[in-house]
């Protein structure tokens, strides 16, 4: 057994690498005094739209010692989801990244169950809970405090080593650690590139992201119909939106994932655009069994695509 924090986290850490993470950092669990405005803001202003579950369990977004007891550590962690080939068809509609594979939450859940029986197995009797985006975690504030990287522009966290397309996940456990340094400096410098790339201008200002405009939360989240004002806006995303991402400068430093469950469905990528016009729930069902694509179901999928449901380039309606 050993007998001091330094060593606990760097064990850690390896172990963390090992089972296929492609970062991890340590903060001191504690209250995020510097969030608390901000999210109290965000969510006065109506920025999450219908997420209404934003708006519950306020106080344990902020402090993770009331989601786990005596809670010491925040272990934040990152999983590269970036595809080596993207959709063949550049005129079907399209499909986030991360959406390609498995449904993260079940991949990553699956790690962090073998990461914190690790910790119990190799230095000793511990508590603590895994988080995947399912929780009132605040995983970017988290990551950020463990070195992990930056808040960039678009709200999402960067990493000057890997860009900013991966997933956040979290182990919060009642052991204390060695701690990293929160990162500081915000290296998005004057570049606007995502602002301006965003058809929605769901960006509001620097961080500061209204949701109601955001294609992501219009395909997903949203449960009403598409607001026909986001009209010839969508960009021709069907589920979900990459655009703040790829255009961000940082992610030319991104590189293929090499985790199995996130290679793409069976032909999902071969789709032609005609494909998706005329998917029928069977389809959907065998294309998307394990995907998060399910999330939205074949109806939100297919209103998503009525939507978009134009002549590429033309304004017509087919």
């Amino acid at each position: 057994m050993y007998n001091n924090a330094a060593k606990y986290s760097q064990l850690i850490k390896d172990e963390a690498i090992r089972l296929g993470f492609m970062q991890c950092g340590i903060a001191k669990a504690g209250f995020l005094e510097e969030e608390a405005p901000r999210l109290e803001n965000w969510l006065k202003n109506n920025h999450h739209g219908q997420m209404e579950y934003m708006e519950n369990h306020f106080d344990k977004r902020l402090d993770p010692r009331l989601l786990v007891d005596d809670a010491k550590s925040v272990i934040s962690l990152t999983l590269n989801y970036f595809p080596s080939e993207s959709q063949s068809d550049p005129d079907a509609p399209k499909i986030s990244k991360y959406a390609y594979g498995t449904d993260y939450h079940t991949v990553i859940k699956d790690k962090l169950f073998q990461l914190l029986n690790f910790i119990n197995e190799t230095i000793g009797a511990v508590s603590g809970r895994a988080f995947v985006d399912s929780a009132p975690v605040l995983d970017r504030a988290w990551a950020k405090r463990a070195g992990i990287g930056w808040v960039g522009k678009n709200s999402n966290i960067i990493s000057k080593k890997s860009g900013s397309f991966f997933f956040l996940a979290e182990l919060i456990i009642d052991l204390g650690l060695a701690y990293d340094e929160p990162f500081q400096t915000d290296h998005c410098g004057s570049c606007t590139r995502c602002i301006d790339a965003c058809p929605t201008e769901a960006i509001l200002s620097p961080f500061v992201i209204d949701a109601r405009k955001c294609i992501s939360y219009l395909t997903i989240e949203l449960k009403d119909e598409i607001p026909k004002s986001f009209d010839k806006q969508m960009d021709n995303w069907m589920f979900g939106c990459d655009i703040c991402q790829d255009v961000c400068p940082w992610n030319r430093f991104s590189v293929p994932h090499t985790e199995p469950a996130f290679q793409p469905g069976e032909n999902l990528l071969q789709m032609k655009r005609e494909d998706w016009l005329d998917i029928t729930e069977d389809v959907f069902r065998q294309i998307f069994k394990h995907s998060a694509v399910k999330r939205t179901k074949f109806k939100g999928l297919t209103r998503n695509i009525d939507f978009i449901r134009q002549i590429p380039g033309d304004n017509a309606p087919i």
